[in-house]
């Protein structure tokens, strides 16, 4: 399945109406341990209003999954709430979606960060095999990762540090 990466923030999200569909529904019927909001879209237009974006799995002009994007103050996107439309489970699309995410961050010099504390094992295990390491303390002054708390990073070069 030839997935790409398609970024939406809220100029793409106030244009595209599919897109607005696709990514609604790929949070509507995402599992209750995933998502815990009442309003998946109001989930979605909160994070787009701060001026955060989403990295969504694209395949045959439809989004099949999407991850929301939270970039802190030295410059790193925090990814969170990653979830796939359910016809398209349990087939990889996450975790492309995951390693696209590494090269474009590979590619502008970011880092990537996912907190842990509340994934279950089998996503802490995925993310061990997708080169994601535990770091044990967050960078000086980064507020974003103080609030999430315990975390994995993947560096530029796509090595877990």
């Amino acid at each position: 399945m030839p997935v790409t990466l398609q970024t939406v923030d809220q100029a793409r999200w106030d244009a595209c109406e599919q897109e607005r569909v696709d990514l609604l529904r790929i949070y509507a019927d995402a599992p209750e341990e995933r998502m815990r909001v009442d309003s998946p879209e109001a989930f979605i237009l909160q994070h787009l209003e701060a001026r955060h974006f989403f990295a969504c799995a694209r395949f045959n002009d439809r989004l099949l999954g999407a991850v929301a994007i939270e970039v802190a103050a030295d410059g790193a996107w925090w990814l969170s709430q990653l979830c796939v439309h359910k016809s398209t489970r349990r087939r990889g699309v996450g975790s492309r979606l995951i390693a696209l995410m590494g090269e474009l961050a590979s590619e502008q010099g970011r880092v990537l960060r996912i907190a842990t504390a509340v994934l279950p094992l089998p996503d802490r295990i995925l993310l061990s095999k997708l080169g994601y390491r535990p770091v044990s303390l967050p960078p000086p002054g980064d507020a974003t990762a103080a609030r999430h708390g315990e975390f994995v990073e993947l560096n530029p070069q796509g090595k877990g540090e």
